[in-house]
Order: structure tokens, then sequence, then C-alpha cells
């Protein structure tokens, strides 16, 4: 995420979808939650993207213009880009590229809050950037074995190994290692389930789309029925993507009846569709009196029943 606000062009390609025009809206306002002005936004409708560089180049040197007038630094694509995609629009538009995809995981990394969604936006952030790793140095580097605790860290890796060998080696590993810590927060995570289970108290689960209320919601249900309910309010902005951890908390409900509810993770109109999704939402397996609904529908069959 910029630091300061910068200047940005959403741009993007029909492809005849049906929903085209509110994925560019959403693109925008999912620019602006990441500290983007959108001075512009490009839209061309064709039916294919070009396979070297999304747009095709008349569209591409128009736009790269377009940034120049507009005092631009940044191009997002409504689309995730190949990594050749990335390069060749950049050399062709003259700024910085990002795509949808991109865009979503730099908000998620500076959303995320527990040390479960830290490390599952970690994940896709190495998985998205390990295939668009870039040769930092033309030349090989010749490692060999050498003398000293230098070199025999290096000994195993074989001369001319490159750096950019050696950058995708050790994000693979990082991954690796992720993978296995979250393996282990999910066996804490069912544990600490199994515990709420006990309690036989149905679960309520608010879903819906980033910023349609999930939290507002949440906090007015706790306003009205629970104990000191403000001082368990969740964090509610106007802002897609503001909240990316799960909450959980009881309800007592006038009639002495009384639920879990829980607040999930957002999900998105358009997410890319090679896109691993960081932060889905662990679903509380079902039970009597738990259903998946929309929320007033959900709390009128817990009330009456």
């Amino acid at each position: 995420m910029p630091e300061t606000q910068t200047n940005a062009i959403v741009a993007g390609i029909s492809r005849r979808q049906p929903n085209f025009d509110y994925t560019m809206t959403e693109l925008a306002n999912l620019a602006a939650a990441n500290n983007y002005v959108v001075v512009d936004s490009v839209r061309q409708n064709v039916d294919q993207v070009i396979a070297a560089t999304y747009f095709g180049k008349g569209k591409a040197e128009e736009i790269g213009e377009l940034a120049r007038l507009k005092g631009a630094q940044a191009i997002i694509v409504n689309d995730e880009l190949t990594p050749s995609q990335l390069r060749n629009l950049e050399k062709i538009i003259g700024v910085d590229v990002i795509d949808r995809t991109q865009l979503i995981l730099d908000i998620f990394g500076t959303r995320a809050r527990s040390k479960q969604a830290k490390t599952q936006v970690e994940i896709a952030q190495l998985r998205y950037a390990l295939p668009r790793l870039r040769q930092r140095n033309a030349n090989f580097d010749q490692q060999s074995a050498g003398t000293g605790a230098g070199g025999a860290g290096l000994a195993n890796r074989g001369s001319g190994e490159t750096q950019l060998e050696l950058d995708k080696r050790r994000l693979t590993k990082r991954i690796s290692r992720l993978k296995q810590e979250l393996a282990d927060e999910a066996k804490d995570e069912e544990t600490r389930s199994a515990q709420r289970n006990e309690s036989h108290l149905p679960t309520v689960a608010l879903v819906g789309y980033t910023n349609a209320g999930k939290s507002t919601t949440m906090n007015g249900l706790l306003n009205l029925f629970a104990e000191q309910g403000e001082t368990k309010n969740v964090e509610e902005k106007d802002m897609l993507f503001a909240t990316l951890d799960t909450s959980v908390r009881k309800i007592e409900l006038p009639s002495n009846r009384a639920f879990l509810l829980s607040d999930t993770v957002a999900s998105s109109v358009s997410y890319p569709p090679s896109w691993w999704i960081p932060s889905r939402p662990r679903w509380p397996k079902p039970r009597t009196r738990t259903c998946y609904s929309t929320w007033w529908t959900t709390l009128t069959r817990i009330t009456r029943t």
C-alpha cells in the first residue's frame, strides 16, 4: 500500500462479461481502500486479451499517454496478469502496473490482525510472487564450496546457480514452513471450536459481500442484546475489506435464548479465478437451529424456535 495517496488509472477489458461495469466500479473502490486516488478509467470492449500485453499495443500506448496527462503513477488492471504481461505493459506504459490480485493482496496484508490471518495472507503473497520473480543479475553467481562457514553454506547449491533460482528456493521453503504453521494453528482452532460446541449454543454466521454491513449488523445486535455490548463491538468502517478476522460473540435474547454470532470474512464479487483466497472463513459445523441465510432470516428462525 502506498504510504501517501497515489494517482492511479483503473483499466480493464470487458470480454462480454455481463457484470463488467460493476467489477470496474469495485476495482476503483478497492483502489481507494488501498490509498490510491483514481483519476480516470479506461474500458475496452473486446472479446479476448492479447497474450503478450493484455491490451493491444495501441491501447497500451494510449493508456501510457493518458497516465502522463493525468499525472498517474500507477495503472490498476481489472484482471490477474501473467508475469510477461506485467513486464511488457510496464515497458510500454512507463509507469507501475498493478493487477487486481496484487491490489487485493496489498489490502489484505495491511488489514490482517490475527496470527492465522497474517500467515494465510503471507502464503498467498508468496505464491503470487513466486512466478513473478525477476532475474536481478544476468550473470551466474558462480557459487562454489569455498572455504570457511560461508563457503560450506553454499556447497550444496552447485556452481552456476542464479540468484533467481536461489530466491525461488528461498520462497518455496518459506511457503512450506508457513503452511505447516497454518496446519498447527488449524488444530488449535479445532480445539477451540470443540469447546464452543460443548456449550450446545446454536451458531449464526453473518455472511455477505465486503462492506455490506456485517460488522455494523453485529454491533447493532450486541448493543441491543449483549451485556456491555459497546465494549464487545467489532471494528466497522465504510470500506472494502475493512476487517479480515472472524469475530465470535455471545448474544442473549430477552426470551433467555442465546446463540453465538460470527462476523465472517467478506467475499468479493470478482476474485481472479486462479487465485487461492487467503482468508476464507472457517464455517462452524451445522447443528440444530443453525442455518446459513441472510442474518435476518437466521435470527428470526432462532428466536421463534
